[in-house]
């Protein structure tokens, strides 16, 4: 059996083209550079496997694979067999794709299918990466913009009456419903795309260049997302009808957005710690350069009214944390907030992953094993640790664990 212990993890900077050059970079005390640092994993994925700072520094994955109840606790060795969760922290620069996640079931069927056909893991017209589905919760670390979910039925309506380029879909919706809106605009030919939405762009991005738009303004999104397509005006994105067909969810620091399977949503600006199930699947469906599969989105897609619901959290362990369930039973994530010369003590009952976001302090586990405390640092706590954290400094930690 594993013995119950504290460990520092190193984690996996993905580089990818939205991401910020300062944020990641000045957490993890790295030097900034001029390539862009989108997310920093926390986990045990297999495309990224973090490095736990045992005697012999291994990845995680492999580490619980030797003995997953030691690890993970039975219960959690029982039902998922691995570290469920991945936990991330992102930094959005520029608007990401809007996208959708499958279900577990349809996620074991898109894998197999895929390996049966021969695609390639990396491949770039691979849509399942995993066999697994992929709910996920954002806490917002900045102020944080998001599209989450189709707009209500009456806002829609609205949308589709007032604006004069989208005066045909008002019909279709009627007729057809959200399905048919937006499987409407998603088939439709590039130029049918283009010769919609060019009277639009050709509006608002003078507006937007000028700074007149503010960001609960779909215009605001749609400026940004062609003054940053190098095809411009030529071949626009239709990821644009999904900036007005979405809601447009502000987060303040502090707030939670949870998304679950088929929630259409893409992030748009900010910084924000996410926890997901452990998997990498993403169908895209605009406003991206990467794979975009619309039959598979559109079979994947939750087609149905969303009225966004902003979690504040619940504050527990005397006010020391706040966590914020969700219905996931993958993972949980909390945040913990200690004054100078508090001590925080609790015991794991499932594997834990935290990252130090301010403040210095150290943690102790079993046999007197003693971890420093300080910006970036991130730890991973086995299962049953029974361990003290005491605050020299102002600290946040925000930690990943299974509810």
């Amino acid at each position: 059996m594993r013995d119950p212990n504290l460990f520092y993890l190193t984690g996996k900077v993905q580089h990818y083209a939205w991401g910020g050059f300062r944020y990641i970079p000045e957490l993890l005390g790295q030097p900034v550079t001029d390539q862009p640092s989108a997310e920093y994993w926390m986990g045990a994925h297999q495309s990224a496997p973090s490095l736990l700072q045992t005697d012999q520094p291994q990845p995680l994955n492999a580490w619980i694979a030797e003995d997953p109840a030691g690890a993970l606790g039975p219960a959690a060795a029982g039902r998922f067999g691995e570290l469920p969760y991945l936990f991330k922290i992102l930094d959005v620069k520029d608007m990401l794709s809007i996208q959708v996640h499958p279900t577990k079931s349809e996620a074991e069927k898109g894998f197999a299918r895929e390996n049966e056909a021969g695609i390639a893991l990396n491949a770039p017209n691979r849509n399942y990466k995993d066999a697994n589905h992929k709910p996920e919760i954002m806490v917002a670390l900045s102020e944080f913009w998001l599209l989450h979910g189709f707009l209500p039925e009456d806002q829609l309506r609205k949308v589709l009456a007032t604006i004069p380029v989208f005066s045909a879909l008002g019909p279709v919706f009627e007729k057809d419903g959200y399905f048919g809106l937006y499987k409407t605009v998603m088939e439709m030919p590039q130029e049918e795309v283009n010769a919609m939405l060019r009277p639009l762009a050709e509006k608002v991005l003078p507006a937007y260049r000028a700074g007149s738009l503010k960001k609960e303004d779909p215009a605001f999104w749609t400026g940004r997302a062609i003054d940053n397509d190098p095809q411009g005006l030529e071949r626009l994105d239709r990821g644009i009808f999904s900036i007005y067909f979405f809601n447009i969810v502000y987060a303040a620091p502090g707030d939670a957005v949870f998304q679950d399977a088929g929630i259409p949503h893409a992030y748009l600006e900010g910084q924000n710690a996410e926890l997901m199930a452990n998997s990498d699947n993403v169908l895209r469906g605009g406003l991206t350069p990467k794979y975009i599969d619309v039959p598979e989105l559109l079979k994947h897609t939750r087609f149905e009214a969303v009225h966004p619901n902003i979690l504040k959290g619940e504050a527990i362990h005397g006010g020391q944390e706040r966590i914020y369930p969700t219905p996931a039973p993958d993972f949980v994530l909390s945040r913990i907030a200690l004054k100078a010369g508090e001590t925080y003590t609790h015991t794991s009952v499932a594997p834990e992953t935290w990252i130090v976001l301010e403040g210095t302090g150290s943690a102790e586990g079993p046999g007197g094993n003693q971890l420093a405390l300080s910006k970036g640092k991130t730890l991973f706590a086995a299962y049953g640790t029974a361990y003290k954290v005491v605050c020299e400094s102002d600290l946040v930690i925000f930690k990943a664990a299974i509810p």
